[in-house]
């Protein structure tokens, strides 16, 4: 039975995230599978790299499934984009060792959050940035960024408790680049808690415009209460940029982002 990856895209402002749910609303996967099952006439379900929440975008999510059929693979995204709405496409379809999974075998996952740091907002962006009105002090930002890298329990930057596992991630990197009054926070991780990337960019915004100390970081994740954090960062600013794997690397930056640009 082939085994098939995927690179998938999507505007995440009209989905109730990327989970299929039991009830009638609309996520990412419930739209992959049915144009999938579709294409290949037969049901088809898919694994994904990371469960993106509601409003969260990504221009480098990764999927896997298996099909009875034998599909080209160098047609596979153009056709099953037939199948998918405006909001949704794909690219960089490939057949792929039997047992591949886009979750399991994620080296690394890669966030994007965008920022519209300036006075007024930006109607233009207003669905894939959060507007800071406050000014991000880049030294500070830095310095709080610092903490976080590593491996830690990040109980107090969760959402929602994981139902498996515990709470310690390892965060690879944090950078905070800009091009005009926008500002692009990339996070890279093995793997996130739910909410986590939302709730570091949240706290690091309120140490960077001075809110908050700029070490405090360390006291926040010792607390291991989230009411400790800072505020959670709106959805429409975050962006799962790409998943890194062995021989296969999905990052695209959110909105082609530049630094300098």
């Amino acid at each position: 039975m082939p085994t098939y990856r995927l690179t998938i895209e999507y505007d995440g402002t009209e989905f109730c995230g990327w989970q299929r749910q039991a009830s009638e609303v609309r996520t990412v996967c419930g739209e992959v599978e049915t144009g999938l099952s579709g294409l290949f006439a037969e049901r088809i379900a898919v694994t994904a790299a990371g469960r993106t929440d509601t409003g969260v975008h990504a221009c480098g999510q990764v999927i896997s499934f298996s099909s009875e059929r034998d599909f080209p693979e160098e047609r596979l995204a153009l056709a099953l984009n037939a199948h998918l709405p405006p909001d949704v496409t794909a690219r960089d379809g490939a057949r792929v060792a039997d047992g591949f999974s886009a979750r399991h075998d994620a080296l690394e996952r890669i966030y994007d959050y965008l920022i519209v740091n300036r006075p007024m907002p930006s109607a233009p962006l207003r669905r894939v940035t959060h507007h800071v009105w406050s000014r991000i002090d880049d030294e500070r930002f830095a310095r709080a960024a610092a903490d976080i890298v590593g491996q830690h329990d990040f109980i107090a930057f969760c959402g929602v408790l994981p139902e498996r596992g515990g709470t310690v991630r390892t965060v690879n990197s944090v950078v905070l680049e800009r091009a005009g009054d926008l500002a692009r926070i990339r996070i890279r991780g093995v793997g996130f808690l739910h909410r986590m990337v939302r709730i570091s960019v949240g706290t690091l915004v309120e140490i960077a415009d001075g809110r908050r100390p700029v070490d405090d970081i360390p006291r926040i994740l010792a607390s291991r209460d989230r009411r400790e954090g800072g505020y959670t960062a709106p959805a429409c600013g975050l962006t799962l940029a790409g998943v890194r794997y062995a021989d296969y690397d999905s990052t695209r930056p959110a909105l082609g982002f530049s630094a300098g640009a």
